[in-house]
């Protein structure tokens, strides 16, 4: 089956102006994301989708390869059934265009996993909170899981609510919450179904896409993964990026 990795891309950022364009240690925000989604083993082809001409150059100066798309695209993920409409990719990979540490070993455990799983229609890595602030972040996107390893629930808020517990489970890693990290990999029949469906209530309360495929009726299914990663908004988030790569190349 052919597993095609796309990365939305576009140019417009309130925090950050141009953020795929800014550098970090040397390049580009978009190519770093590129060339690690480019080291998955479990990826036949690996694209960015983009409606801006100036990310469009920067990306073919790399070598990369560019899919323009609508700049009327609501979302990162309209973006990508858009991109990937006219191939014959069985399976999709979202590797949002922001997450330059997005280590390409989760990418190839998501991809086994929804391959592996004939029930799952998306399949998605986390990873354990590693503090009480990161379970209070409204910032660090939390999970829930059944007891065979498929989402319950998608939050920015801490969830499950520990107000009413008592001390003894009230320690960080009693949350059985896991960190969400922002990678998807949609079989292409729910990457399709999900563009014709309008944003959801809980999708529009949390601001989590995920929502719409778990309010839909969709399965998906959790990769517990070792690699954790950093989304890129800020200049802060810049430096963070840059003292993790400074600290892998000492």
């Amino acid at each position: 089956m052919k597993v095609i990795g796309v990365i939305p891309s576009r140019y417009a950022s309130v925090r950050l102006p141009a953020k795929p364009l800014v550098k970090i240690g040397g390049k580009m925000l978009v190519q770093w994301v590129w060339e690690a989604a480019s080291a998955a083993k479990s990826l036949s082809e690996v694209l960015v989708a983009t409606d801006d001409e100036r990310i469009a150059d920067a990306v073919r100066a790399f070598g990369g390869r560019v899919a323009m798309t609508s700049p009327e695209c609501p979302s990162g993920t309209d973006r990508i059934a858009q991109a990937v409409a006219r191939g014959d990719a069985g399976i999709v990979v979202n590797i949002q265009g922001d997450e330059p540490l997005m280590s390409p070993d989760n990418i190839d455990a998501c991809v086994n996993a929804l391959i592996a799983d004939p029930r799952a229609s998306v399949s998605t890595p986390m990873v354990a909170l590693r503090s009480e602030a990161d379970y209070r972040a409204i910032h660090v996107v939390k999970v829930v899981s059944d007891a065979a390893g498929y989402a319950l629930y998608f939050s920015r808020a801490p969830i499950p609510d520990r107000s009413r517990a008592g001390d003894a489970d009230s320690e960080p890693g009693a949350s059985l919450a896991m960190k969400h990290l922002g990678l998807y990999v949609y079989r292409r029949e729910a990457l399709e179904a999900f563009v014709t469906m309008p944003p959801s209530p809980y999708e529009r309360l949390e601001k989590l896409e995920q929502l719409r495929f778990l309010e839909a009726g969709h399965r998906i299914r959790m990769v517990e993964v070792a690699d954790d990663s950093i989304g890129v908004d800020t200049p802060d988030d810049v430096r963070a990026v840059e003292a993790v790569l400074a600290e892998r190349a000492r």
